[in-house]
């Protein structure tokens, strides 16, 4: 249920309307960030208002989940309760989901709940990996170094998604533009020249034969012509389940680049927590468990997972390592004799933070040269399309000459008598 709240200053007189995506009146307020000197007047939005409000209010987004966690890792340091915490959040988030979820969690603390208890019923600016890290952080009585990891883990993602974005907006618009221009051209030019080659009867390749089809339909079908469009925002809007089904993570992971940025993000975030976990005296079958759980990737989970099967049956950590390497890629002989010289030296926390931060700094070079990975990428693509529509538009015209002037056979010379 959405709330509106109208904060209206003492001093000034001022008033701001703040919606909340929340239950009660009283959440409304934390939500909404009622100052003591502002009063307020809260009131419940229903039937369509509260439908277009949904549909254009802002949306959550990564920036707030940085905003909140980095915000709580500051006033956690500083010994302030989890509840106020929460509560000095909610003004450095914008959208009415995030300003009730952390009402939401402030009221599920203040009954005696954990926080990353409370933090499952919000799976969607929680993720699985993010509520390991909040329990290895409860459990090992780090919670704001673990809080500081998550927001800074975050804010490179952010950092890199937007640097994909921004390599991205050149081949978007192309590959739209050829979407539209195919699209155009199906509808135009390619029943006239499907009407041309079909009166000589030419044997057409299959390029002019799949194109004339695609044109056909789209003139019978005209409504399908959005089918394209309508699939791409369907596959950015629930990209997140989609990148969740393992048979998913395991393709994307064997793309070039691609693969190279999902590899060592999950690298990173999983060493890091697997050194912070060591370093708190956390059990390492429970570290490697916990580490297991906040893998954003399957490979690195069944990675964890497995070697903590090889602790709980007797094997060394080093050892247990190398065992399973081959989840890690190219670089898991690498980390495993790291971590045979980590167990010779005892600094398993210093080498794995180690680990961690080489990767991170990969992920910067990577980021800063996503544009100039992408630009070929795209020409490739653009070359691909471009060339298709050409052979499927002129290639037969190569042949017409069989059709319209036919080979004459030669004329035997008349016998005499």
């Amino acid at each position: 249920m959405l709330k509106k709240v109208i904060l209206t200053n003492n001093a000034t007189g001022r008033s701001l309307e703040t919606i909340v995506d929340t239950d009660t009146d009283a959440k409304a307020l934390v939500g909404a960030g009622k100052a003591p000197n502002e009063t307020a007047k809260v009131s419940a939005i229903g039937g369509a208002d509260e439908f277009i409000q949904r549909m254009s209010a802002k949306k959550p987004s990564l920036d707030e989940r940085v905003a909140v966690f980095s915000g709580l890792a500051r006033c956690l340091e500083r010994n302030i309760s989890t509840i106020k915490s929460l509560e000095l959040q909610t003004g450095r988030v914008s959208s009415p989901r995030y300003r009730g979820i952390l009402a939401e969690l402030a009221h599920q603390i203040s009954i005696g709940e954990k926080l990353s208890d409370a933090m499952t019923a919000f799976p969607d600016a929680f993720p699985d990996d993010i509520l390991a890290l909040v329990r290895a952080g409860e459990e090992s009585g780090r919670l704001s170094a673990v809080c500081n990891q998550i927001a800074n883990s975050q804010r490179k993602t952010v950092r890199i998604l937007k640097k994909l974005k921004t390599g991205m907006i050149y081949p978007a618009i192309v590959l739209v533009l050829a979407v539209a221009v195919t699209i155009a051209m199906s509808f135009t030019l390619v029943p006239a020249i499907a009407k041309l080659y079909g009166s000589m009867h030419a044997n057409l390749p299959f390029a002019t034969i799949a194109m004339m089809t695609f044109s056909d339909i789209l003139i019978h079908q005209p409504y399908l012509a959005v089918v394209p469009f309508i699939g791409l925002g369907l596959l950015f809007k629930n990209w997140g389940k989609i990148y969740a089904q393992p048979p998913v993570q395991k393709f994307i992971i064997r793309l070039p680049t691609v693969g190279v940025i999902i590899r060592k993000s999950a690298a990173t975030v999983s060493f890091r927590a697997l050194a912070m976990l060591l370093q708190a005296n956390v059990r390492i079958s429970t570290a490697l468990e916990i580490t297991a759980a906040s893998s954003s990737h399957i490979y690195y989970r069944e990675f964890f997972t497995r070697v903590r099967d090889h602790v709980i049956d007797g094997l060394d950590l080093p050892e247990s390592f190398l065992m399973e390497s081959h989840w890690l890629g190219p670089d898991g002989r690498t980390i495993s004799a790291v971590m045979q010289i980590a167990s010779e030296t005892g600094s398993a926390n210093e080498m794995l933070d180690e680990i961690a931060t080489d990767y991170e700094d990969e992920l910067d070079t990577i980021a800063n040269q996503i544009d100039k990975i992408l630009e070929p990428v795209t020409m490739v693509i653009m070359g691909v399309m471009v060339g298709f529509l050409v052979y499927a538009i002129y290639g037969p015209i190569f042949g017409l000459s069989k059709v319209i002037l036919p080979s004459k056979k030669p004329v035997a010379a008349a016998s005499h008598p």
